[in-house]
């Protein structure tokens, strides 16, 4: 291009401007936002009066109703997810076997089914995004009852899974970090000439201790026995037992500290240590 400062764009933007001189009106606001992305300078737009006419002007007001609505959006999105919680006071809370006063499951949630094969204790919370279900599809009838039971004050972490089939058992005051899962079904393997997807699912039942932690990322598989005041690891595994008041990192997850009221708590090599 000849005109200074136009970077070789005006060409290009003179097409677009006939452009817009011959397209419909639904389609002129975005055709002129189009050229607003291109390496014009402002003195350019004025010269040719851009700035004074409706497609800029359309664009704008565009813009700042933009903003107007994200401000308002933001200023209730925290309240409207605490409206939309559930609660042993509202109808969803209501289906559960039991749901505990006090008690909420977060907004927006990922997947809730079979609630009547669910208990929740008092004062605890489930967090955003989290998957909390019993059996494998809405409607089906469990072998047992309740097949997941939270109990008091737990905090389920944003964005984890309980997924029960058999048993899991969770005790007083668990906290969870971000992300973690639980379940007590694995998939088969052994056959090789089948898809594992259509291979059986074996169920053993998961429990964890008052007063335990598992960090972020942390996976809980079927058969795993958390004992009470555990602090496991973030991104651990846990596939067996994992005694009383230890700490516990690694996939999968071993003891690395363990604590005894004659000595406190001692790394694991005085106490032995094995893979959980």
């Amino acid at each position: 291009s000849s005109r200074p400062g136009t970077c070789g764009h005006w060409a290009v933007c003179s097409a677009i401007r006939s452009l817009a001189d011959t397209a419909g009106t639904a389609n002129r606001s975005a055709v002129a936002y189009t050229m607003l992305r291109f390496a014009m300078t402002r003195n350019e737009f004025i010269g040719k009066g851009y700035f004074l006419s409706p497609h800029y002007r359309d664009v704008v007001l565009r813009k700042r109703f933009d903003e107007v609505l994200a401000r308002a959006v933001a200023a209730r999105w925290e309240d409207l997810q605490f409206s939309a919680s559930i609660t042993n006071r509202t109808a969803r809370g209501r289906r559960f076997k039991s749901f505990g006063s006090g008690s909420l499951i977060a907004f927006p949630w990922v997947t809730i089914y079979n609630e009547h094969f669910i208990e929740i204790g008092d004062d605890t919370m489930v967090g955003p995004y989290c998957a909390l279900s019993a059996g494998m599809v809405p409607g089906q009838e469990c072998v047992t009852s309740p097949v997941v039971r939270i109990g008091d004050r737990c905090l389920i972490g944003r964005g984890s899974g309980i997924v029960g089939h058999l048993a899991i058992d969770i005790g007083d005051d668990v906290w969870t970090g971000h992300h973690v899962y639980i379940t007590d079904q694995n998939h088969g393997y052994g056959d090789v000439d089948r898809p594992i997807s259509q291979q059986t699912q074996p169920e053993k039942p998961v429990t964890i201790g008052s007063g335990s932690w598992l960090g972020t990322g942390t996976v809980v598989l079927p058969g795993a026995s958390i004992g009470k005041h555990v602090a496991v690891g973030a991104n651990s595994v846990v596939t067996g037992e994992l005694p009383d008041f230890c700490v516990a990192v690694g996939a999968p997850a071993r003891v690395i500290r363990q604590y005894s009221p004659e000595s406190g708590w001692k790394p694991s090599h005085e106490f032995g240590s094995k893979d959980h």
